[in-house]
């Protein structure tokens, strides 16, 4: 005969059960969305990329082939993680990015289907992972951006590396919680290696300021609130096709050479293993990495580079070619590693 239960321990097992219940009620709600999807053939989208862009593409791929599009938006590494947990029973059968360590967290744990090779012909070498589990969907470049009363051409820094020295102690700005300032900092790693990445983000603690947003790092350059700092290109083209209130006392500086400072971050796209819609996903990536989704990157309000083989960027972007960027392996970026990095130098 069962012993009798305590309150206490009756109170244990309720909430156990009720915990228990509603996992099993949010799994079968997500696997029965996941099958009304099956049904109607459309597919599910994480979707880590700026969302009017995505809506953008998956209205012109909707429109030419008739599958639904449901997209969720999110952040790359919020995103990553919860594909990494929710493994091979993630509703999602796509997994778009803005930068590309989160697909290489994605990619670690195998999560992946490799892009089809028409798909990956689309798109040039540079611009996708050596692995071929994930391809290049659009691109933005690493700059410096400054105020223009404050500091001269003749005085800007000539590398990303140079921001470590004294001189410019309290002059600079970045958001290093963000994903866009950890894959610089990735590429950073992977090019110079741990010793140096780790002494330039000590430098790094005790020379910059910190602000959350690349956006809002603009806002403080162009007030004059700060010098100068390391963004990434679209938020002033964004900003200047709008009203320019945020961005007209700023210029861009770009490092060029095959510096570390001039990274260019591929934005990625990838099917996931687990997806019930193959066909589906696949489609729509070749779709996006193809002439009509690389289309909306020239014409449309994101001001990300088109990364397609023969396909324009918007006229009002420095041409690819010209910005002089490092090879860096996107399949390689460590985002664990840059965490930790960042974490013991105190930038986390």
């Amino acid at each position: 005969m069962p012993e009798p239960q305590s309150p206490e321990m009756r109170m244990t097992l309720m909430k156990f059960t009720l915990s228990t219940l509603a996992g099993a009620t949010v799994l079968a709600l997500g696997l029965a969305a996941n099958a009304a999807m099956a049904e109607d053939g459309g597919i599910v989208v994480y979707n880590a990329q700026h969302e009017s862009l995505a809506k953008e593409w998956a209205k012109g791929f909707t429109k030419e082939t008739g599958i639904k599009v449901t997209l969720r938006n999110g952040g790359d590494s919020d995103f990553s993680n919860q594909i990494v947990a929710e493994g091979a029973a993630s509703p999602a059968d796509v997994f778009l990015t803005e930068n590309s360590p989160a697909m290489a967290l994605v990619e670690a744990a195998g999560l992946f289907s490799p892009v089809d090779a028409d798909t990956l012909a689309q798109v040039p070498q540079e611009y996708q992972p050596s692995s071929g589990k994930w391809v290049g969907v659009a691109a933005r470049s690493t700059v410096f951006a400054y105020n223009k009363d404050k500091l001269k051409e003749d005085q800007l820094p000539k590398s990303l590396l140079d921001l470590a020295d004294p001189s410019w102690k309290g002059r600079w700005a970045a958001s290093p919680s963000g994903a866009d300032f950890q894959a610089i900092v990735s590429a950073l790693l992977q090019l110079k290696g741990d010793a140096a990445t780790a002494d330039w983000l000590k430098a790094m603690k005790a020379n910059f300021t910190a602000y959350k947003g690349n956006s809002t790092v603009m806002k403080a350059v162009n007030t004059g609130e700060i010098e100068g700092g390391v963004i990434y290109h679209y938020y002033y083209f964004g900003d200047q096709a709008k009203t320019g209130e945020n961005s007209k006392h700023v210029a861009l500086h770009y490092f060029k050479n095959q510096d570390p400072g001039a990274f260019v971050s591929v934005s990625g796209g990838g099917v996931l293993a687990s997806s019930k819609h193959q066909k589906e996903a696949q489609a729509f990536l070749k779709w996006v990495t193809g002439k009509a989704g690389q289309e909306v990157l020239k014409t449309g309000t994101s001001y990300e580079y088109a990364v397609g083989k023969g396909d324009e960027s918007n006229p009002k972007l420095v041409p690819l070619a010209d910005l002089q960027a490092p090879k860096v392996d996107p399949a390689t970026l460590n985002s664990k590693k840059v965490i930790d990095l960042m974490t013991q130098a105190g930038l986390l």
